[in-house]
């Protein structure tokens, strides 16, 4: 397979009609590390919103159970988007999904608000750091997959165009981030959780590094400190080359797809089993054991 050939059976798709199918070839195919980074990132800026952040931190489930519910997170949306949210497996993801989050009162505008961020971050990203960018055909792709998630999750007034959601977005935050204690607390916890996954002696220079590739009204609204121009451009220089490699590189072939590997469920999960024991017990039904590290 040659570098553009997945590109040419992308646009062979209609954007509204296969729409997951071409997310699917996104995330698992073209773009997975970049696809990947971008959500987390999309996840980590609904803290700044205090609405969002302080009923995560009143959990307590993203400072206790970082890798958990970084895990749950990852797979309920794999579910969705693999399997397509007409099929057996993603019903039941998009009805857990649903259901984790029904026990809160959550607005329809911060509903609204976070599924911006999956639409619009991950667009964002792959413009400043992609190995290639994204045909407008992927993009209107990607945005009506995500719609259909939105549509899944009953949020209403969902934007039809990523234009649309483009406005959202950035209007949303210019009106709502603003600093929370609360949301201070899970956004440390989120990087304390990223640091976790490389070497000890490396941890503080990828939390630092996640703080690079943040914005600046997205470090004000957390309260930490303003990154220098120089260490922001050394940053973006780093992961251009990352970009630069990966095109030149080999093409991920269609036998290996980029799957998640959960690690608080090393013995398999079921849909059933994804969220917080919070949740579980509400349910009154049983979970199934599984890891919960501690964020070090």
């Amino acid at each position: 397979m040659k570098r553009f050939d997945r590109l040419a059976r992308i646009l062979a798709l209609d954007p509204d009609r296969d729409c997951e199918e071409i997310y699917r070839l996104l995330a698992e195919y073209e773009f997975p590390w970049d696809l990947t980074k971008a959500l987390e990132f999309a996840l980590f800026r609904t803290y700044a919103v205090p609405s969002i952040g302080r009923l995560l931190d009143r959990t307590g489930e993203f400072t206790r159970c970082a890798q958990r519910r970084y895990d749950d997170t990852v797979l309920i949306l794999f579910e969705i988007f693999h399997w397509g949210t007409e099929s057996e497996r993603g019903r039941q993801a998009l009805a857990q999904l649903g259901a984790i989050h029904g026990r809160f009162q959550i607005s329809n505008d911060d509903y609204a608000y976070t599924l911006s961020t999956f639409v619009v971050t991950p667009v964002r990203w792959i413009e400043r750091f992609g190995w290639r960018r994204l045909h407008p055909h992927e993009v209107r792709a990607l945005t009506n997959a995500m719609r259909r998630l939105g549509a899944g999750m009953k949020i209403s007034g969902i934007p039809q165009t990523y234009a649309e959601f483009e406005r959202l977005f950035d209007d949303y935050e210019r009106e709502h981030f603003g600093y929370d204690a609360g949301g201070r607390r899970v956004a440390d916890a989120t990087l304390g959780l990223f640091g976790t996954w490389y070497p000890k002696p490396l941890s503080p220079a990828v939390v630092r590094a996640a703080r690079l590739l943040m914005e600046p009204h997205l470090l004000a609204a957390f309260g930490f400190p303003r990154i220098p121009t120089a260490a922001r451009k050394v940053a973006e220089l780093s992961m251009r080359a990352r970009a630069e490699l990966v095109r030149i590189g080999p093409v991920r072939p269609d036998s290996r797809p980029a799957l998640p590997h959960p690690l608080s469920y090393p013995d398999g999960y079921e849909i059933g089993d994804l969220g917080p024991e919070s949740f579980h017990r509400h349910q009154t039904r049983r979970r199934k054991p599984g890891t919960c590290p501690a964020v070090t």
